[in-house]
C-alpha cells in the first residue's frame, strides 16, 4: 500500500481490526465510543485534567475533539459544551460525537470546522481545551490565536499530549516509528521552543507546561510501575533513571527526574495557560 493512502477514518478502522493493535486501540479510546467515553470520563488522565480546570463550571470548548470523549467528560461534569471538528467521520469525527451525544443523553455543541478558523463570534469560553491537536495544526500560532480569541479573560486554556522533537532531525524518525503516520500521513511535532513561541504569542500565560513522565496527562493509561520498567528500555539499564526507579523512592520523583533527562523524538508535553486579563 502506497505511503499516505488512507484517510484518518480507514487508518483507525484497520488498528481497531488488527490483532496486534488492539492494546493500542483500546488505550486511544478507538473502542465502542459509549464504552470509550465513559472509560475516559473516569480514567486517571481525566482525573489530572479536572485538577486543572476550574471547579465553578461554565462553557468550554474542546478544539479538535475527534470522536467526542473529552466533550462527553467535561459534559459529565456539568460545562456548556462546544465541540469543534474538522472531520465529518461517523468513526472519528464531527457525526461520531454527535450519536455520542444522542446516545448517552448528553448535549454537546457540534462545529464542524478547523481549528486555524473557527466561525464562531468572540464568545467569552471559560475553557477552552485541545487534546492531542497542537502537533496537528497547518498554522499553530493561528490556532493558538484562535484559541485565545474564543476564551474569555482570565479563562484556562488547556493544550494536552503533544508530540514534541528536539529539532528537525528528529522529525523523520518520529514519522518513521509512529504506528499509524505511514498509512494516513497526518502526523506532525513541533519543538518546544515553537509551543511555547505561539502559546504566548497568542496572548496566553503558561502557568505549568508538563513533559513526559511529569504527569499523568502525558502517559496515561501506562501505570507508573509499567513506567517503571519502560525507562530501562529508553534510557539503558544502568542509568541514573533506572537505578532511581528501582529504588523505594515515590514515582512523582522518579517522573520529574526522567521527564528532564527525556529527548525522545515524539515525547509527550501538555501546557496549563490562562489568558491575559486586562491590566
Amino acid at each position: 500500500m502506497p505511503e499516505a493512502a488512507m484517510t484518518w477514518e480507514d487508518a483507525v478502522r484497520w488498528c481497531m481490526s488488527e490483532p496486534s493493535m488492539k492494546e493500542l486501540a483500546r488505550a486511544a479510546y478507538f473502542d465502542d465510543p459509549v464504552v470509550a467515553a465513559q472509560r475516559y470520563h473516569e480514567s486517571a488522565e481525566f482525573d489530572a485534567v479536572r485538577s486543572m480546570i476550574p471547579r465553578k463550571v461554565g462553557r468550554a470548548l474542546d478544539l479538535g475533539a475527534g470522536n467526542g470523549i473529552l466533550s462527553y467528560a467535561l459534559a459529565r461534569e456539568g460545562w456548556s459544551v462546544t465541540a469543534v471538528e474538522p472531520d465529518p467521520s461517523a468513526l472519528v469525527g464531527a457525526a461520531a460525537i454527535r450519536a455520542l451525544a444522542e446516545s448517552t443523553g448528553t448535549p454537546i455543541d457540534v462545529v464542524e470546522a478547523f481549528g486555524e478558523a473557527i466561525p464562531l463570534s468572540a464568545a467569552g469560553y471559560d475553557l477552552v481545551v485541545a487534546r492531542q491537536v497542537l502537533h496537528h495544526a497547518h498554522d499553530l500560532p493561528a490556532f493558538c490565536r484562535e484559541m485565545a480569541r474564543l476564551s474569555r479573560e482570565g479563562a484556562t486554556v488547556l493544550s494536552l499530549r503533544d508530540h514534541v522533537v528536539s529539532g528537525p532531525q528528529q522529525l523523520e524518525p518520529f514519522l518513521r516509528a509512529h504506528p499509524l503516520h505511514h498509512l494516513y500521513g497526518g502526523e506532525n511535532a513541533f519543538t518546544l521552543a515553537g509551543y511555547r513561541a505561539a502559546i504566548q504569542g497568542a496572548g496566553l500565560t503558561i502557568d505549568r507546561e508538563l513533559i513526559s513522565f511529569q504527569s499523568v496527562v502525558n502517559y496515561d493509561p501506562t501505570t507508573p510501575s509499567e513506567i517503571r520498567e519502560r525507562l530501562a528500555k529508553i534510557f539503558g539499564p544502568f542509568s541514573p533513571v533506572v537505578r532511581l526507579a528501582l529504588s523505594p523512592v515515590p514515582f512523582g520523583a522518579v517522573a520529574r527526574f526522567a521527564a528532564s533527562l527525556d529527548r525522545r523524538p515524539g515525547r509527550l508535553v501538555s501546557f496549563l495557560c490562562h489568558k491575559h486579563g486586562k491590566d
